[in-house]
């Protein structure tokens, strides 16, 4: 079912939590733009600025981009920012960067992942109660992928929040206000992989899932943990600019845009998320991550 015609949705607000400037044009953001487009006030937390990541785009890697990724990487999220139509705040962390070598390195000193769990999360208690969101996403405890600062911010959003309706914890941060459902994206999950992997060589296709499925066991228990579909296939041309504005994280001619956007709307037209946590009565398996919610005041 499509929510086309469905009335407005205003006074109905959505907090996405995300580790890096481009996870959240990466991760849910077709789903985020029909939010908005139906009224929804969507709000991103970026828990770090994206200081450590490299350039991954061939066409953006030159030395006076690299000395100014920090800025540079602020006015990309600013042009995706505005493609989504939501408002943003970053938390101030550090980028941890990834660990790569074997043994991998110790983390960098001051990084987001070595931030204590208690301090880490109290600037976001502090946008939740401020924001009065009433449904929160953030990535599974295996962070989606397991990256420091991904696998971090798992466990800052969880912990932010159970505390943010407590009026014991962090007392001197905000009136208490807890958020109503707690949600965790699960966009590459390999049932999803596996569809349009086979879609493209139904099409003739080269799928450039082919390496990653081979590697990847499956896992049937963690892919019956999606218990909610959300139909936003109208707003995936958005999703590829929001990504596109990241220019010096998405190679256009990479494997983002390798599959045609037609497959991917007949294939799995779905962003898809766990319901982990609920104070609403909602039945899964759902289609809207406001399910149960029926008075936002």
């Amino acid at each position: 079912m499509s929510h086309h015609g469905s009335p407005p949705r205003s006074g109905l607000r959505l907090m996405h939590v995300h580790a890096h400037p481009d996870d959240e044009s990466s991760k849910g953001a077709a789903s985020t733009a029909m939010y908005v487009a139906e009224g929804v006030d969507v709000h991103v937390v970026t828990c770090t600025g994206g200081e450590r990541g490299s350039i991954l785009n061939p066409k953006m890697d030159r030395p006076d981009i690299l000395a100014n990724i920090t800025e540079i990487r602020r006015q990309e999220m600013e042009r995706a920012r505005d493609i989504l139509g939501v408002t943003q705040d970053w938390l101030g962390f550090v980028d941890s960067g990834w660990p790569e070598g074997d043994p991998k390195p110790p983390l960098p000193e001051g990084c987001f992942a070595l931030v204590p769990l208690e301090e880490a999360a109290a600037p976001l208690v502090r946008l939740i109660r401020e924001l009065r969101p009433h449904v929160v996403t953030t990535y599974d405890e295996r962070g989606g992928y397991p990256h420091p600062d991904h696998i971090k911010c798992h466990e800052v959003t969880v912990a932010a929040f159970e505390a943010a309706g407590d009026p014991e914890r962090y007392p001197d941060l905000g009136e208490p206000w807890q958020p109503l459902k707690l949600y965790y994206h699960h966009g590459f999950n390999r049932p999803k992989t596996q569809a349009i992997h086979d879609a493209m060589l139904a099409h003739g296709l080269e799928s450039p899932y082919t390496e990653r499925l081979r590697d990847w066991k499956p896992e049937p228990d963690w892919d019956a943990r999606i218990t909610t579909r959300v139909p936003c296939s109208d707003y995936f041309g958005v999703r590829d600019q929001a990504l596109l504005a990241h220019a010096t994280q998405i190679d256009p001619d990479g494997m983002w845009f390798a599959v045609p956007r037609e497959i991917q709307e007949e294939v799995w037209p779905t962003e898809d998320f766990e319901l982990v946590v609920s104070h609403v009565p909602s039945q899964v398996p759902e289609s809207d991550l406001f399910a149960g919610i029926t008075d936002p005041a």
